[in-house]
């Protein structure tokens, strides 16, 4: 793209090509762009982790993989972890499983059955919106399914939100987001099961807050020195985002219709068009290690925030910079395509 001429400084990889290569989780979801991206880029991909499989409240377990993807991965040696989901990461409903021991060996019992049909490595926890009146609750679960696991010779992972300190923050969002998305997670114990925890160092801004990066590698640092404290680095996996985001003004249908900001995750290829389209200017911020801009939609302006090869590489060098066992990157299908040729290269 045209407006991108100028920003296209690529990395710099004799550093990286000094050390082994990082283990490359990618994460799929059952989406054509997903599987794509996973088909033309297998040899590129350590880990794949569908976001297929979803717990209810009485621990059933349901959901599947395509059988095609499951193929591909056979043949190349690319290891399988499904992730396991709790059901619309659904707070209340969470709390009742985490009360029903029953319950809780059930889905521990469906991962391990699912491990033994299908050859998976293993399963990773994708659970969320958990209150931190359950974490004793959350973490006796996750250390029971961790020993059914490896009896069986399966790996557990887990995917955890991260922070970068026992202090809510500043505001009632943080309070708020502390309460029920970063607090629950007892690091220490769950290090000590875990094959490895990747730490989802993405979604620094959201659809609930003003524009900003998707990751800025200041804020992945602190969170990431904060997890070191209780992680070992051979288990911690860097969570990489590969989608940007979008924030513009939309209808919000109501009793009465208003208006109001509202973000959105978007491909690279795409973010980067909404602000061509307008006749907008993308910049580099050296600092965040993040592409931004704006441009008008009418009398509006909307902005987005971009993940791009530059971002990509400036969170490889925290990584290597801590010595992760690797990288998590949320996801297959979103990424600026230019990151595959910095990861071949690292081989």
């Amino acid at each position: 793209m045209r407006i991108l001429t100028s920003l296209l400084a690529l990395p710099t990889l004799a550093a990286l090509a000094q050390s082994p290569s990082p283990e490359r989780l990618f994460y799929y979801v059952d989406r054509e762009d997903s599987y794509n991206a996973f088909v033309k880029h297998i040899d590129q991909i350590s880990i794949v982790g569908p976001q297929t499989y979803s717990v209810d409240s009485l621990g059933v377990v349901w959901g599947s993989i395509d059988s095609r993807l499951l193929e591909l991965a056979k043949a190349r040696n690319v290891k399988v972890m499904p992730l396991l989901v709790n059901e619309g990461f659904n707070q209340s409903e969470l709390r009742k499983l985490l009360a029903d021991t029953a319950a809780q060996h059930r889905a521990t019992r469906a991962m391990v059955d699912l491990c033994r049909r299908y050859g998976f490595w293993g399963f990773q926890f994708d659970v969320e919106n958990i209150s931190i009146q359950d974490k004793d609750r959350f973490t006796a679960w996750y250390v029971d399914a961790a020993g059914a696991l490896h009896a069986a010779g399966f790996t557990i992972s887990i995917a955890v939100v991260p922070r970068a300190s026992d202090f809510a923050g500043t505001t009632g969002y943080h309070r708020w987001i502390f309460d029920s998305w970063r607090g629950a997670y007892d690091l220490p114990a769950i290090a000590k099961v875990s094959d490895l925890v990747s730490w989802m160092t993405y979604d620094q801004h959201t659809r609930r807050t003003p524009p900003g990066p998707v990751a800025g590698v200041p804020w992945m640092r602190a969170s990431v020195e904060y997890a070191l404290q209780s992680i070992p680095p051979d288990k911690l996996s860097l969570g990489i985002p590969t989608y940007s985001y979008h924030w513009s003004v939309q209808e919000q249908p109501g009793t009465v219709l208003r208006a109001g900001v509202v973000g959105a995750s978007v491909s690279y290829a795409w973010g980067a068009h909404l602000i061509e389209r307008g006749g907008g200017k993308l910049s580099w911020d050296s600092t965040q290690k993040v592409l931004y801009g704006s441009a008008p939609n009418g009398d509006i302006n909307e902005w987005v925030f971009l993940e791009d090869v530059r971002s990509f590489q400036a969170k490889l060098d925290l990584l290597r910079e801590r010595r992760l066992r690797g990288f998590s990157a949320w996801v297959l299908g979103r990424e600026d395509e230019r990151i595959w040729d910095v990861l071949a290269r690292l081989k």
